[in-house]
This record gives structure tokens, C-alpha cells and sequence, in this order.
């Protein structure tokens, strides 16, 4: 019988009968008082704690009590239940009495007979061992003996452990009896562990690989763009030319003095003639790297690469949004960038800057929880994307309206459609959608920077309409580029696959370079499989065809019944429309359309084999099929490869490395003053020369003047102009006037003329 509770601290054991006379009192801890030995009448949680085996000394059973909650180093196996192991003690006791009882026998001192723990030796009578069983604990563990017990313990006992120390002192603590067959325990990594392995995390996850393959990917579809990226330009050497030096020019302006961004050193001394063609100016970071000619055309080469990883990461990023699985997305991505009628373009940088449209798509999609597979998720918004898709839609129209314009009615056409289904939807459940003030916070702030964008970048082609009204297209202007139905099927003379093919159909086309729109036939096949067998639903597959329907009406400009209710109303109604002389760019929407059912396809396909590889014992026929859905992507890809030629660039002439500006480079035209643009690179003087989509009058006015340079009349105009200096070409004048008046006196002028290399010099 104990007094106290059990386990706790306060228990104290109370000496009866003989066990009292026998058994020495322990020696107390030091400043701590003594307390009476544990008697051997216990119940069998106390026995299971302290067993006391009054045996003699010399039968082999030795002891060596520990202080409390340590435990012993060293006891034999009928000592186990002395330590808290309840079965170890038990299957001793079975070898030894042959009794299989849980209950531990020990033999009492006085009687010299055995007793079964849980008997009381003064009563007879059996404790219940299940009553005190909370208060047995594991002896090894330091937390289930009792204050009193510790004490006890605190010195050995008088007949079966050994002598007493002198001094009462506890024996030393000694290792943990299980240690040795525990687990080492894992070593804490260092930070160069942990940042390794978030590294190594990041390479492999699929975003950053589908980075890299579509950077790969469009280095080598674009080949040979960066065999000689310094003095070669892909397709020709005059709209890369032009293009190549408004990207410097933004870079170069921004820098030195932004105030005079659109007033450029072109088309002197016109007024906001960098509005006369679409700008690039999205690309102006880059233009603040390097200087000169070859500078710029290495910058173009880099972003014409670019713009193709960029445009194929876009696509299968919108395609993943919207629920293909990754290799529908990548026959979306591929089948979208590199779509033959796209090789026709390969000298319009700022058509085949796309990339933005279908990744800013992703990215709206994705803050707003929507995809066309699964519908509205509101637990998957989040407004972080919902900025991202705004500001990547804002740059994409910063590279131009000739494809960001579309775009931008695109983009206010889904938000009032979004609006009106949002709120109908709320109407005819008549429960509250959940939206959130911060998305519509998101959605606020970034469609008024994208309009913002769009505005500041409107206002100076206004102004350049309003100082040259001539500048507007007219409905007869669509009427030359707008392509007839076959131009669907027709490719470019660029496509390696179906480019010699179609030879005669092209030449049946009046402007071919903008009428050949064949998106691939294998993109048409995916597409139309994914009518009938698609992971998107019924009424998503009809109204993706009915916008492939709808835009390719839209890219046949007049020619679809006059354009009367497609392309006409558009034309005259809607702000900036006008602007748009070429009605086949609009096949960009149908080839992203075309994509989508595609991946809907192919991801159906690839998840039917999924299922059957695994129901199938063996799975052998499974690698073997899972290959197969490789097919639809590797058949998109060859469709588009390309024999773009990449001409070398006319070299800048060393007279135009040290003329002062004002300056006339002599010939002029359409096409040699994009060359005079992209050499005017080196310090920006201001020149008369200039090609973009329109003339001014001015420039028309200059060309005709100067057929008879130098003379007295010419001199005088280009003076009235501002002209300080005029580089005559000798390796452009065959033909021309200036080929006999090259080698003409000019004293009687009052002008100044010096050879340099293989131009003449005039200083005016």
C-alpha cells in the first residue's frame, strides 16, 4: 500500500511486517531525507518498477540500482521486469516456475517461499494489476518512478545488491541500454545542400523545361539566324533593316533624351516620324545594349529567336491553362509559332511578335480560376496573375498595333462577355458568385494601364494622321491584300514541305507574300479530329469553330460578300481599324483557334492510351504507344520548316561613320533608305532618308529635286531644309542621273566635295 498518487512525486512506500526487520533502510540523497526501502508486497506496476529479489548472495543475481531515471548498464534477463520490460519479465517467469501468468514471481525474504507479484504478503490478497497500471512506467524512460522510489533506489539493497557505498552517492549514469540498435539521426543539411536542391528542383520542373525547349526549339526551326547573327538578316534586307533600327533608336532615345522619342533622326525634318510604321518599342530595353550596324542587326537576329520561344511558350501555356495535357499543349505551341503561312512573314518582326497574346491570355485565365476544361474555380483565383496578364498584354501592344490592335478589341470584347455571363449567372442562381475585391481590384487597375499603354502610344499616329491625312487606308487599299478562300490552302514559297508544291497556286494570287495563309495541313486534320474526339466539351468545340469560322471570314477582307458584314464595319466603325492594310494577318487568331481543338485532340488521345497501358498485364505494348502520341507533334513540326534565305547586309559606308547631319544620302527610295535607317545607327545624325508603310510628300518632293545634283536649284532646297551634307553612292548610281554628274565641278555652288572610300561627300 503507497500513499500519494501513483507517478507523481509524492509517493511514499509504507514498511510492513517482516519485510520492515529485514530490509536496511536506504541511504539518503544528498539533501534530501532518507526514506524507508520499498517493501516486497507490491502490486505488480511497484514490482514492475523495483523488483526486490531477496535471493542470497551468490545465486547470480546482482543489481545495480540507478538514480532516478537512469538506467542500469548491465542486468540479466530475470531482471528485465526490474527495468519496466513487463514481457521480457514474463517469459522468464514461465521458464523458471513454469507459470504463464503476466504476473512476475519473486521470493520473499522471510519466508523463503516464492510469492506471486500482486499478492500482498501481509493480507494474501491480489491487487488488481489493471488499477495501478497507469502508474507503471518504462524505468529506461526517467519518467515513471516516483519520487520515494528514486530515493530508495539511491542505494542498493542489503541482500542481493552488493555492499552500500560509504557515501550514499548514486552510481554513475550510463549509456542508453537501446542506443546502439537506434537510428543515426539525419544530419541537418547546410544551405549549400538546401540551395543545391531548390536548384536542382527548379531545372526540373516542367516550366522551366518548357522554357528551354522552346528556346531550343526556335533556335534551331529558325536556322541559320544565328549562324551569322552580325551581318545577316532573315528573308530579306529591308524591313529587318528598318526594324533593327527602331528597336536602337528606342533604346538609344530612351537614354539620352526620352522627350524626343517620336521625333526621330529619320525623315528629317518631318514631325513624329517614328509613328510612320509600327514601332517595336517594347523591345527598347534591349535596344540599350551595343551600338552601331552590326550591333543592331546582332539585337534583331536575338529577338527574331526570341520571338518564336516566346510565342511557342505563350501557346502552351494557354493550352495547359485551359486543360490539355502537356503534349496537346506542345502540338498547340508548335503548330501556333511555326504554321507555314507564318514563313511569309519572316521579315516582319512585329508580326511574328505574338508570343504575348496567347501567354497574357494564361496568365488572365489563371488569376481568375477559369479553365475551359473544369469552368470557374473560385478557390484557384489569385490577382498576382491577374497584374501579370495585363502588364504582358500592355507590352504586347507596345510592339505595335498592326497585331496588338485586335488584340485590344479582343480583350474589352471578353471582359463585357465575362461581365454579362458573371452577373446572368448570379441572376438565375440567385446566389452571390464569389469574385473578391481584390481580383476586381486586379482587373480594374490592369485594364486601365493596358488602355493607358494604348493610348499614349495612339495619340502620335493621330497626330501623324492629322499632319498627313494621305496617310489613311481606304477600302481600295484592303481590297489589294485581301486574299480569296484558296489562299487557305496555299503555302509560301519559304515552306520546305509544300513550298515548290504550290508554286502555280501561288501564282495565281495578286499579292502572295500576304495571301499564302495556310495554317498546316496536319493542324487542320488535329483540329478537325477534335470536333469528334476532344477533352473539351460539346458547346467549347462549336464555339471554337465557330471563331475559326468567324476570323477566317474576317482575314479574307473584302473578299468574303465585299467584306459588308465582316471587315467593312470594322473598317469604319471602329477606332484605328483603318490602319490595318492587310486583313490576312488576322489568320493569327485562326491558327491559336486551330491549336486548341488540336490539343483537345491529341490530349483525349493521350489520355485514352494512359488508360489502356495501364490495364493492360503485361504493359508491354505501352512504351510502344506512349511513343505514338509523340506522332501529332513531331508531324506540326516538320510542316514547319522553312528555306527562309538570310542575305548579308550592305556594309555602312565609311562616309557615313564621319559626315555630319543634317545629311541626303544619294540614291534615295523605298528600299535603300531602310539600309540608310539601320547605318545611321553609329551616332544618330539626322537624315532626310526614311522607308516606312507610307511617304511623305516632303521626302517625294526631296527624291525628285535631287535627280539633278548637285546643281544650283537642288543645292538651294536641300539649304531651305536644313541639309548640311550629301553622300553620293558610287555603287548605286548605275542607271541613274547621278552617274554622269558624279565627277561634275562644284566650285561655281559654293559647296565642298571629298572622296571617301566609295562615296562622294558634299558639304553644303
Amino acid at each position: 500500500m503507497t500513499s500519494g498518487q501513483p507517478g507523481t512525486g509524492n509517493t511514499r512506500p509504507i514498511p510492513t511486517g517482516a519485510d520492515t526487520e529485514s530490509r536496511p533502510a536506504a541511504p539518503a540523497a544528498a539533501g534530501t531525507p532518507a526514506q524507508p526501502a520499498r517493501t516486497s508486497d507490491k502490486t505488480s506496476t511497484e514490482s514492475t518498477e523495483a523488483p526486490t529479489d531477496h535471493s542470497p548472495p551468490g545465486d547470480g543475481a546482482t543489481s545495480g540500482a540507478a538514480p532516478s531515471g537512469d538506467p542500469a548498464t548491465s542486468v540479466p534477463a530475470k531482471d528485465a521486469a526490474r527495468r519496466g520490460d513487463e514481457q521480457a519479465a514474463a517469459e522468464q517467469a514461465t521458464t523458471e516456475g513454469g507459470s504463464t501468468a503476466s504476473h512476475s514471481t519473486t521470493k520473499d525474504s522471510t519466508t523463503g517461499k516464492d510469492s506471486t507479484t500482486g499478492k500482498d504478503s501481509t493480507t494474501g490478497k491480489k491487487s488488481s494489476a489493471a488499477k495501478d497500471s497507469a502508474a507503471a512506467k518504462d524505468s529506461d524512460a526517467g519518467d515513471g518512478a516516483t519520487k520515494g522510489d528514486d530515493l530508495a533506489k539511491g542505494a542498493k539493497g542489503g541482500d542481493a545488491d552488493g555492499p552500500d557505498k560509504a557515501d550514499g552517492e548514486a552510481k554513475p549514469v550510463g549509456p542508453e541500454r537501446w542506443e546502439a540498435f537506434a537510428s543515426a539521426p539525419e544530419p541537418r543539411p547546410s544551405i549549400f545542400s538546401r540551395a543545391g536542391r531548390a536548384v536542382g528542383r527548379f531545372l526540373i520542373h516542367e516550366w522551366t523545361l518548357a522554357t528551354l525547349a522552346s528556346m531550343a526549339l526556335a533556335v534551331l526551326m529558325t536556322w541559320p539566324t544565328l549562324r551569322y547573327p552580325r551581318y545577316t538578316l532573315p528573308q530579306d534586307y529591308w524591313d529587318p533593316s528598318l526594324q533593327a533600327w527602331q528597336m536602337a533608336w528606342s533604346g538609344h532615345i530612351l537614354l539620352a533624351d526620352p522627350a524626343r522619342l517620336w521625333q526621330s533622326n529619320t525623315f528629317f525634318p518631318e514631325l513624329w516620324s517614328f509613328a510612320f510604321s509600327d514601332t517595336l518599342l517594347g523591345y527598347a530595353p534591349a535596344g540599350m545594349l551595343g551600338s552601331g550596324p552590326e550591333d543592331a542587326i546582332l539585337r534583331y537576329n536575338i529577338m527574331f529567336v526570341l520571338a518564336h520561344a516566346l510565342a511557342t511558350l505563350g501557346a502552351y501555356a494557354l493550352a495547359r491553362q485551359l486543360g490539355a495535357g502537356r503534349i496537346g499543349a506542345a502540338v498547340a505551341g508548335v503548330s501556333y509559332t511555326y504554321a507555314p503561312w507564318l514563313l511569309a512573314q519572316a521579315g516582319h518582326l512585329h508580326v511574328l511578335s505574338n508570343g504575348g497574346i496567347p501567354l497574357a491570355l494564361a496568365m488572365l485565365a489563371r488569376g481568375h480560376g477559369w479553365s475551359l476544361r473544369h469552368g470557374y474555380r473560385p478557390e484557384r483565383r489569385h490577382d498576382g496573375w491577374v497584374y501579370a496578364g495585363w502588364l504582358v498584354a500592355a507590352w504586347q501592344l507596345s510592339l505595335g498595333f498592326g497585331i496588338g490592335l485586335p488584340f485590344a478589341y479582343f480583350l474589352a470584347g471578353t471582359v463585357l462577355v465575362a461581365a454579362v455571363l458573371f452577373f446572368a449567372r448570379r441572376l438565375r442562381t440567385r446566389q452571390p458568385v464569389p469574385f473578391g475585391r481584390r481580383l476586381f481590384t486586379a482587373d480594374v487597375l490592369g485594364g486601365v494601364l493596358f488602355a493607358g499603354i494604348g493610348l499614349l502610344m495612339a495619340f502620335p499616329f493621330y497626330k501623324v494622321t492629322e499632319l498627313h491625312p494621305y496617310a489613311e487606308r481606304t477600302i481600295g487599299d484592303i481590297s489589294i491584300f485581301s486574299p480569296p478562300v484558296s489562299g487557305f490552302v496555299t503555302a509560301p514559297a519559304e515552306s520546305r514541305i509544300w513550298g515548290g508544291l504550290h508554286e502555280g497556286a501561288r501564282a495565281a494570287l495578286p499579292w502572295h507574300p500576304e495571301m499564302t495563309l495556310l495554317p498546316g495541313f496536319v493542324l487542320y486534320a488535329l483540329a478537325l479530329g477534335g470536333l469528334l474526339f476532344s477533352v473539351w466539351r460539346l458547346r467549347h468545340r462549336l464555339l471554337l469553330l465557330a471563331g475559326v469560322l468567324v476570323t477566317m471570314a474576317f482575314a479574307m477582307g473584302t473578299r468574303f460578300f465585299d467584306g459588308t458584314f465582316t471587315y467593312v464595319p470594322l473598317f469604319e466603325h471602329l477606332p484605328g481599324w483603318s490602319g490595318l492594310r492587310t486583313p490576312g494577318r488576322l489568320m493569327l487568331w485562326t491558327t491559336l483557334l486551330l491549336a486548341l481543338l488540336a490539343a483537345g485532340a491529341v490530349t483525349a488521345l493521350t489520355d485514352r492510351v494512359r488508360e489502356l497501358t495501364a490495364q493492360r498485364i503485361p504493359s508491354w505494348p505501352g512504351p510502344w504507344l506512349r511513343m505514338a502520341t509523340l506522332l501529332p507533334l513531331l508531324l506540326v513540326t516538320v510542316e514547319g520548316l522553312n528555306t527562309t534565305p538570310h542575305p548579308v547586309v550592305p556594309t555602312q559606308p565609311a562616309a557615313m561613320r564621319s559626315a555630319e547631319g543634317p545629311m541626303l544620302v544619294l540614291p534615295s527610295n523605298q528600299s535603300l533608305d531602310q539600309h540608310v535607317m539601320l547605318w545611321s545607327t553609329s551616332g544618330f545624325p539626322d537624315v532626310v532618308n526614311g522607308g516606312s508603310g507610307f511617304t511623305p510628300r516632303q521626302l517625294d518632293d526631296v527624291r525628285r529635286v535631287s535627280q539633278s545634283f548637285p546643281d544650283q536649284t537642288s543645292v538651294d532646297y536641300l539649304r531651305t531644309l536644313g541639309v548640311r551634307t550629301v553622300v553620293l553612292l558610287r555603287g548605286q548610281i548605275a542607271g541613274t542621273p547621278w552617274e554622269i554628274n558624279i565627277d561634275a565641278p562644284v566650285e561655281s555652288l559654293g559647296i565642298g566635295r571629298q572622296e571617301v572610300g566609295d562615296a562622294v561627300v558634299y558639304r553644303l
